[in-house]
Parts: structure tokens; C-alpha cells; sequence
């Protein structure tokens, strides 16, 4: 009893030092193998979470220059109709301010034809009636007939 007492001694010691040392080896490579991994594990999400927040923030900040890019669209496009509009309105005013003078000397024109005419008129009444002299009704007559002539021309 004696000898198995002290072979099972030297098989836990041999045990101990031959297997157990190895596998103790092994057990933490294996758990140093977990936490190295886990530690890279943490760094990466970490690393995703800030990238994640920069994508965020220059997603923010394109949202805010397309705002500003469309504001500014809007503002040139107001000012190019107004623009526009100022243009049409002075070209219209020019067209009216034109045919205003154009009508101005089309009536000068013919008033001053119509002067002539009348002139005209006057004189060629005037020496019918130094060729003969009227009697009250022939007088009469030759003026309704010198009006229904200015009449004509009117």
C-alpha cells in the first residue's frame, strides 16, 4: 500500500509538471488570445462609433450648404425677375413714350395741313367775294358753303 501511496505521489507530480504545466500554458495563451481580441473588438466599435458621428456631422453640414446652395437660387432667381420685369416695364414706357410722340406729330401734321387748307379756303373766299359784291343772302350762302368744304377736309 505503501508503494501505490507513493506512486500516485510521483504520477501527481509528474502530472503537475509534464501535463499540467502545458495545458496551464495553453489556458492562457487561449484566455490572453480572448482579451487581446476583445480589446480590439471594443477599439473597432469604437473607432465605427466615431466615424458613424463624423458621417453624421458632414451629413449635417451638406444638408445645411444645399440649403444655403437652394437660398441663394432663390434669392438670384427673384432678382433676375425683377430684373426682367424692370426691362419689360422701362421698353414698355419707351414704346408708349413713343407712340405718344409719334401721335403728337402725326396731330401737328395735320393740323398744320388742316391750317393750310383753311388758309387756303380763306383766301380763295376772300377773292370770290372781292369779285362781286353780296347781297346779305348770297353772302349767306357762300359761307355755309366755305364750312361745308372745311367740313369735307375734316
Amino acid at each position: 500500500m505503501l508503494f501505490q501511496v507513493v506512486v500516485v505521489i510521483i504520477l501527481i507530480f509528474l502530472i503537475a509538471r509534464y501535463a499540467m504545466r502545458p495545458m496551464l500554458n495553453v489556458m492562457k495563451e487561449r484566455q490572453d488570445h480572448i482579451d487581446q481580441q476583445i480589446t480590439t473588438a471594443e477599439e473597432n466599435r469604437a473607432e465605427a462609433e466615431k466615424r458613424a458621428a463624423e458621417q453624421r456631422e458632414a451629413l449635417t453640414e451638406a444638408r445645411r450648404e444645399a440649403k444655403q446652395i437652394i437660398e441663394r437660387a432663390k434669392a438670384q432667381k427673384e432678382r433676375e425677375a425683377e430684373e426682367i420685369i424692370s426691362k419689360a416695364q422701362e421698353q414698355a414706357d419707351r414704346m408708349i413714350q413713343d407712340a405718344t410722340s409719334e401721335i403728337e406729330t402725326e396731330k401737328e401734321k395735320a393740323l398744320s395741313e388742316l391750317r393750310d387748307e383753311v388758309g387756303r379756303l380763306t383766301v380763295m373766299l376772300a377773292s370770290k367775294v372781292m369779285e362781286k359784291e353780296l347781297d346779305s343772302k348770297e353772302q349767306s350762302r357762300l359761307v355755309d358753303s366755305y364750312l361745308k368744304q372745311v367740313g369735307e377736309l375734316q
